[in-house]
This record gives C-alpha cells, structure tokens and sequence, in this order.
C-alpha cells in the first residue's frame, strides 16, 4: 500500500482564518510554499519581489495569530503586499500582478476588504493605523492596528511624527519595525546606524528576542533574559532606545524568519499590549531565492524571470531611456561646473544619480526617503551658492510641496527639480502616475516649467536649468526610453520661454507639451491624408508661456488644441489664461485642450493606459474633425 500525497498546505488556506486550525509546525511548511507560490507568480508578472520573500515569514505570523480583516493589518510600503494577497483570498489571481484589470502590485482598498489602506508611498502606516486605533476606540467596528514599517520607511519625518502623536495617546498600537538593512537602495542616514547599533552589540545578538523594557509583553522563556540585558544596556553608550523615548514599549530585535520566535511574541502581544508597542524584526530582503539575495537590490523590481536561475527576459531597448540621458546629461555638465550637486531621496537608480554618483560621490547626496528634506536641503544649498538638482518622482515630489513653495519659490532660489515618471507609468498604476507637477509648479510666482518632447530635448533641458539662476526651475520627462532621435553632443541652453514650431500648417494649431509630440505628428500625418495640414507645435515651455507664439497661432488658425500628459489646471489652463485675457476668444477661435481625464487610472501598459485617457494618435485625429466640424468617418483625400 502506498501513501497518499500529502496535500500541500497552501492549498489548505483560502482566507486567514484557514490558518488558525494549523499547528506550528505546518504554518513553517505553509510558510516554505507561499515563498514558492510569491517566486512563481512574479517570474510571471514582474515585480517587487525582494521585499515580499523578506516577509513572508512574518505575513504567516502575523495572520495566523491576528483576525484579519478585524484587525487592521497596513503594509508599509506596498511592495511588501505580495505575500499577503495570497493568503488573502487572491491567490487565484495573483499572476495578474500589475497587469491590466489585474490585482494591484500595493493595497487597495477597493480590491479586498484584507486591505484596510492603501499604501504605494511610504511612511504612512503609523499615521493610519494610529487613525484606525483611535476610531475603535470611539466605537467604530475594529481590533487591532498593526503597522508594518520597513526601515527605510522609518527615515521620513511622517512616521516619527505618529509615532509622537501614538506615544502621547497612549492607544493600543502594534508597530512592526521590518528591519532588513535596505529599502529600494541601501539605507542612509543615522536611524540607518542607529538601528545597526542596536543588533550588532553582544547582548542583543546573544539574546535576540530579549530587550530593553517591554519585559512583560515577552513570553515567559524570554523574560529573565530581557532583565539581563536590560541591565547590561544601562552602561551601554547606546542607553535607552529611541522608541521608548517616544513612547512605545520596546520589543527587539527578533529574527524576522524564525517562526518560533515570532509566532509567540505576536500571541503575547496580542494577550496583553495595552498601550503602543514597537517590535524590531530583523528580515533578509530577497530571503530564500538566491538570485534575489545576490542581487545588489536585493530583487527589489524585476521583469519576467526564469525560476530556476533568475535570469530576466530583457528587450533590446531602440534608445537610450530618459532616465539615463539625463543622468549623462547632468554629468557631463558637472565636468565643467563644479557647483552642480545632485539630491535623491532614496531613490538613486530609479532617477539615474547612481551613475551620477559614480563620478562624483562628493557632489550627489541621497537623503533616503525624505522629500521635504530633499527640497529644503537643496534649497540651502542653492542659497549658498551651489546648483542643486533635485532629482524625484513627479509622484513623490508632490509630498515636498510645501517645501517647494516656501523654501524654494518664495524665496526664488535656483534649486533645479528633475521630475521623473511624468505622465502615466504603467504598471504602478495611479499611485505613482506624474499627473500633477506641472498644475502645482506653473501656478508658481517665479517658477519656470518645462517638459521634453523627446530624449534630445532633454539634453537642452537639463544645460539650461544648469546655466538658469534666476529662480527654480523643473522640467519633467516621462518613464522609459526616448523615441530615437538624433542626440546632441552636448545642450545648448534654451530661451527661456520660448517654443518650436516643428511644421507649419493651416486651419488647425496642435501645441504640444511634452512627450505626447510622437502622437501629435502622427495624427498630423493621419490628417494630412484627409486634406487638413494642421501646424504643430512643441510648446517646450508651459511657464513662461510663449505669448507671441501662441497669439500668433490663434489668429493664423481657425482652432487651437493643447495636448499635455497632466491633469486639468496645467499647460491648458495657462494658454487658456491667456487667450481670455487678450480677448482671442472673442474674435471666433475654437480652443480645445487634451488632458487626462478627471479620474485615476490603474495599471496597464503606458499605451493603453493613454489609450483610456483618449490621448494616443488616433484620438488627436478625432480631436481635430470634431473641433473642426468635419465627420470622423469617411474616405479619406
């Protein structure tokens, strides 16, 4: 008689609650698996996969022993999330990852009621959680509130300004530090040492769940341990930890990985927390696919890969991407000037300052994941006379805008912003899709706009904004590569204010800003075949305006269309402004504008995503016939 196969476990658990009738031992095998099942699914997706192997552990501790979705589990980031979409009632679907009217790659509240918030920025979990913790406790229908922060998340002021605000509430809070030495790029700063300090002393290294303070909350076994080294911490040069100085009761560190110290931390957590509590889990990011650990970000962001030796499939790019062409661009500038400095927050590879970096490492500065800080040390250095360039996420620059606005524009320092990922992105979807920036900046006293129509164009941007010191300065490309023209060899500083006319037409202007130039000359080209020439143009700038260019395109022309790959109030709302003011309006002109549209939208490839924003070639063409009276259908000349 043979035996039967066994089962695998993860076919065992549909939702969390599957999880309580393991035992221990079958939650480690349960673990094994769902480490399998988040390697497979991504190798068919692409995606963040370094972060969510580094919990997978601590995804099945912190399920089996809490009861979700009562209890409010709020992954800091979202990268981390993978893990726990599978065990929350997604598996079926989770190779659609990232893909068009597929499962988000972070929380989302409208995908799963497992997904108590949603978090594709970082830092944000305390404040929520804390929020969640607040509202059970004035009666709204809730349990717990677990915020599970990585490191790097924890350098943003955002989260020690919750931490402030739980310690002095006193409310039941669990905050769960994921410690794994690395964010998107290794950690800096001195939390980064900080936290280094505290696990690489004897005592915690010989002691590993035993800590300072919190000695109730740990299991009986740990609990004469954590006096000891209590004890021996107080001559310590490192004295009492940050955390409980803010308020929170100390557990720490743990391995992160090690089931048999999580599993009974987060049940006498659970049993008898009473105020904010903070356990310090050190993770391995990548842990348990070796390809990941041995990667320098730790397999952080992929594309589609061979299991076995992690090989990813690559394409053969046809032109260089924006993000390398102004990282070339910005170097070659600095080998001439040397008070170009370049800034980060935490996001080196992604802007291209590694290779800045590289060159210069005196002169490029990341200050991990800490916008506001970014804009403002800057802005100090601009005031000193250097010439930063901040380089960040058009999406992530929106969290330093206060900053911008009063440290920088009020101020008219010359802080040069590269806003990366402008337009939308792809497969991160609406959270971090560049629709904003150039609505925020361009309604600025002072601030000059500008936006690339192509890969050379940025060559120019980046040699004017370096040669610019009049006031701040940003211009924005978008995510991926140029669109193949012939680069210069080396920018040649723009007139500020000053666009290009690419072909001359009649009856119809297209005033382009930005990359969306490639669709417009193919819609032209799709008119032209119907006997309309319209003129179009590369506006370059949306702040200042070029006014007699654009006064001139509206008398010569019987309709005037923007095209722009930002939301309403940007480009369009400026010429718009200026037609109505000049009275241009009153004289017959039919003025049109093509922005995205009033809503967010998920995550899809860059075309198609375009493609529902109604601003691809094709929609331009109709854009055109409508404005013009002409029927879309129809044999064309």
């Amino acid at each position: 008689m043979t035996d039967r196969p066994m089962t695998p476990m993860l076919d065992r658990v549909t939702l969390p609650a599957d999880l309580k009738a393991l035992s221990d031992r079958e939650l480690h095998q349960l673990a094994d698996e769902l480490r399998a099942e988040t390697i497979s699914a991504v190798s068919v997706t692409g995606g963040h996969l370094g972060a969510g192997l580094g919990v997978v552990e601590l995804t099945v501790a912190l399920h089996a022993v809490f009861d979700a979705p009562r209890d409010k589990i709020i992954w800091d980031v979202g990268h981390q999330c993978y893990p726990h979409k599978i065990l929350t009632g997604r598996r079926d679907r989770i190779r659609t990852l990232r893909q068009e009217d597929g499962l988000s790659g972070f929380t989302k509240r409208a995908e799963s009621p497992y997904d108590p918030f949603g978090a594709a920025h970082s830092s944000t979990s305390i404040s929520a959680a804390l929020g969640f913790a607040v509202a059970r406790d004035l009666g709204c229908d809730g349990g717990d509130a677990i915020a599970v922060i990585g490191d790097g998340s924890m350098s943003a002021g955002m989260a020690f300004e919750a931490m402030n605000n739980a310690g002095h509430l006193k409310k039941r809070l669990i905050v769960i530090l994921n410690d794994n030495e690395m964010s998107i790029a290794p950690p800096v700063g001195a939390l980064s040492s900080y936290l280094t300090r505290l696990y690489a002393e004897g005592p915690f290294q010989e002691l590993k769940a035993a800590a300072k303070g919190a000695v109730s909350l740990l299991p009986p076994p740990f609990q004469e341990g954590a006096r000891r080294a209590k004890e021996m911490l107080k001559g310590m040069a490192v004295g009492g930890t940050l955390f409980e100085e803010l308020g929170f009761s100390y557990i720490g560190p743990i391995d992160g990985h090690d089931l048999d110290q999580l599993l009974p931390v987060l049940r006498t957590v659970k049993a008898r927390a009473q105020g904010p509590v903070l356990i310090h889990v050190l993770t391995k990011k990548g842990k348990g696919y070796a390809p990941a650990e041995a990667a320098r970000d730790r397999g952080h962001a992929t594309g589609k890969f061979d299991v076995l030796t992690g090989a990813q499939a690559k394409s053969t790019p046809n032109a260089p991407s924006y993000t390398k062409v102004f990282a070339q661009s910005l170097i070659r500038a600095a080998e001439t000037d040397e008070k170009i400095v370049a800034v980060t927050a935490a996001m080196p590879d992604g802007t291209g300052l590694d290779l800045f970096a590289e060159r210069f490492p005196r002169r490029c500065f990341d200050v991990g994941i800490a916008e506001q800080h970014a804009v403002t040390f800057s802005a100090g250095m601009a005031a000193a006379g250097l010439k930063p360039f901040c380089a960040i996420y058009s999406t992530f620059l929106q969290r330093g805008y206060d900053q911008v606005v009063h440290d920088v524009a009020i101020q008219r320092l010359p802080v040069r912003f590269a806003i990366d990922r402008a337009g939308l992105v792809g497969a991160d979807g609406a959270t971090h899709a560049g629709a904003f920036d150039v609505a925020f900046l361009a309604n600025l006293p002072g601030m000059v706009v500008m936006a690339a129509a192509d890969e050379a164009e940025l060559v120019h941007m980046v040699a004017t904004a370096a040669a610019h010191d009049a006031g701040p300065i940003a211009f924005r490309y978008p995510r991926g590569e140029g669109v193949g023209v012939d680069m210069p060899a080396r920018g040649i500083p723009l007139e500020i204010g000053r666009g290009r006319v690419i072909r001359e037409g009649a009856r119809v202007a297209l005033l382009s800003f930005g990359t969306r130039l490639r669709e417009v000359l193919l819609a032209a080209e799709a008119l032209a075949q119907r006997g309309i020439g319209p003129t179009v143009v590369d506006a370059r700038f949306a702040k200042p305006l070029d006014r007699d260019l654009i006064l001139r395109l509206a008398r010569e022309h019987e309709a005037l269309i923007t095209i722009e790959e930002g939301a309403v109030g940007g480009f369009a709302s400026h010429v718009a402004q200026l037609l109505a003011e000049e009275g241009v309006f009153d004289k017959g002109l039919k003025f049109r504008s093509m922005v995205l549209p009033d809503t967010f939208i998920d995550q899809a490839s860059p075309e198609a995503m375009y493609a529902t924003a109604g601003m691809n070639a094709p929609q331009i063409e109709a854009k055109v016939l409508e404005t013009l009276g002409v029927a879309v259908v129809g044999k064309r000349a």
